[in-house]
């Protein structure tokens, strides 16, 4: 088969479509449509009929695909069925939330922000879980005489089966019901409620076909892994911005904003319904226009993206030919020590550059280490030994190192015959960790100190922070020794192989228990030189912190190596399940 037929090809018949024998309807529609000479009106009328009788089918394949793919798994039962329950309840409380608004004066606000913070969900959730919805990949439909138009009402049909339009119709019958008053303000939100989620159904669609190339590749999977990131940081910053938010007066203090954002579609839906209860028919009027022009202008960029996909080969898998790069040791890797340490330690670094899983462990760590401290000290609740958080993020990578090379851990395991090489295998995985860990800690610690202007406990929070890392270092090589488990490739959000999830918690909050126990005399030297009124002499806190950090490391990978090299068969039998 080919890609879009044209109008004047024979085969796709005059609905642009030639169905395949899932649904009786649709096969005699074309066959009809095809064979018939009754002129321009039967033509019309075999397109109409065909183009319904494909939306029917891709609404039809998606119910199947969905009730086929819980056959067999009482897992997938479970999640999905548990993931229905849990967005009713919480889209019928949240209904009832934004309905309870209704007469406050602040409702008109707080609905139009909600419904544009609902649409940017839609258009970026796409780029980070390209997986959500397989079954209606659109490069799966290119060898069918498809064309663009009735494919895209019928994608768009079957795209608004599933749990999120359903959350998203509870918000957007919450958000209407919260701002309608009167009989004009009923009439609008009658017309708001389905165009909202019709614009953000359209909005993910258009953004997903446009980007399709990349979320099928590798970097679209990598991008995938990092929505963890997003979540984990944008969860920090809602927080930040809610209590800010609430310091400085309430909704109050946004209407500025949603006074510009009730004119950005498709937030102008629930902006109508305002406009129309408060009797600013024009205003209501323009933005109704304004929410179907953006609808209609989002469907015809869907088509065209689909049309070019149908019809441009994948350049993903055409590779022009270049010359091999160098892969030695060059660059600032010549700054790397010799021998087994250096390669181990280079290994440890690309791990972090380019495997998913671990780059999303070390971005996240990074960016939740330094927003805690820094935007606590910017609202001025903060305290510069908060910038021991960043450390503790950071020394939590060192737990389970041979997890991560999952079943490729044999070519490591090959090169270990002795308690010596497991040591040096280990100190140079903490000496790739440390490399990044201790220049960032010592810089959160310095900006925290900037931003609350307490540079007298400098030394004391950097030397505690020092302190703590090396403790982490430590219980990290022995939970790595004596706790590993598997690292799954696939899915985004599966960083434990099933059944290993009690061995995984228990190697963490073990470890984390230990660490604390073991910096316990620097933490409470730290202490006594606060509350003592000692602060002249915190400045010890730092070399001794050092001091105690190299030891705790060096005393965990000792003890740890003998482990190692007598259980090397059960590691790899440990990390190899995913």
């Amino acid at each position: 088969m080919t890609s879009p037929a044209s109008p004047a090809d024979p085969a796709a018949g005059p609905a642009g479509t030639v169905t395949t024998s899932a649904t009786g309807p649709a096969r005699s529609a074309g066959t009809a449509g095809t064979a018939g000479t009754a002129g321009t009106a039967g033509t019309a009328g075999a397109s109409s009929a065909a183009s319904i009788s494909l939306t029917s089918v891709f609404v039809c394949l998606k119910l199947s695909l969905l009730r086929n793919g819980l056959k067999g798994s009482s897992k997938r039962k479970a999640a999905y069925f548990s993931t229905l329950a849990l967005a009713l309840i919480v889209g019928f409380f949240v209904t009832l939330g934004l309905a309870l608004l209704h007469g406050n004066a602040h409702a008109g606000t707080a609905v139009v922000l909600l419904a544009a913070v609902l649409a940017l969900g839609w258009a970026f959730m796409p780029l980070f879980f390209p997986t959500g919805d397989e079954t209606l990949d659109p490069s799966r439909l290119v060898m069918l005489p498809l064309r663009p138009r009735p494919l895209v009402r019928a994608l768009l049909a079957s795209s608004l089966v599933g749990i999120g339009p359903l959350f998203t119709l509870c918000l957007a019958v919450g958000s209407v019901l919260a701002v309608a008053r009167g009989a004009a303000g009923a009439v609008a939100a009658v017309v708001a409620a389905p165009l909202l989620v019709l614009g953000c159904v359209t909005l993910a669609r258009a953004m997903a076909t446009a980007n399709v190339r990349l979320l099928t590749s590798r970097k679209g999977r990598d991008l995938a892994v990092l929505s963890g990131l997003l979540i984990a940081v944008g969860g920090q910053l809602a927080n930040f911005a809610g209590q800010s938010l609430f310091e400085a007066g309430g909704l109050a203090s946004l209407e500025p904003v949603e006074a510009v954002v009730r004119w950005l579609p498709p937030a102008t839906a629930v902006g109508m319904v305002d406009s129309a209860s408060e009797g600013a028919y024009g205003v209501a009027a323009a933005q109704l226009a304004l929410t179907l022009a953006a609808l209609a202008g989002l469907l015809w960029f869907w088509e065209r993206s689909l049309t070019k996909l149908m019809v441009t080969p994948d350049g993903s898998t055409i590779t022009a030919a270049r010359p091999m790069k160098d892969r030695g040791a060059g660059g600032l890797w010549s700054l790397l020590p010799g021998g087994r340490t250096g390669a181990t330690m280079q290994r440890t670094l690309r791990y972090a550059v380019r495997d998913p899983k671990t780059k999303a462990g070390w971005v996240t760590a990074l960016a939740i280490g330094m927003i805690i401290p820094v935007f606590n000290a910017l609202q001025g609740t903060g305290s510069v030994y908060l910038g021991c958080f960043g450390a503790g993020m950071l020394g939590m990578q060192m737990y389970n190192q041979f997890g991560q090379d999952t079943s490729a851990f044999w070519m490591v395991a090959q090169t270990i015959s002795s308690t010596r090489d497991a040591y040096v295998e280990l100190r140079a995985r903490a000496a790739a960790l440390a490399l990044v860990t201790v220049p960032f800690t010592v810089l959160v610690t310095v900006v925290t100190a900037a931003v609350i202007g307490d540079w007298s406990a400098l030394p004391a929070a950097t030397g505690l922070a020092l302190a703590l890392l090396g403790s982490m270092l430590c219980t990290g090589a022995l939970a790595s020794a004596r706790f590993p488990y598997s690292i799954p490739s696939d899915g985004a959000f599966k960083n434990v192989a099933p059944g290993q999830g009690g061995l995984a918690w228990a190697g963490i909050f073990a470890g984390l228990l230990v660490s604390a126990v073991i910096s316990a005399p620097v933490i409470a030297l730290t202490v006594w030189f606060e509350v003592g009124d000692h602060q002249g002499l915190s400045w010890i806190v730092l070399p001794l912190g050092v001091v105690w950090g190299v030891l705790a490391t060096w005393a965990g990978l000792r003890l740890s190596a003998p482990k190692v090299a007598r259980q090397l068969p059960e590691i790899l039998w440990a990390v190899s399940k995913g």
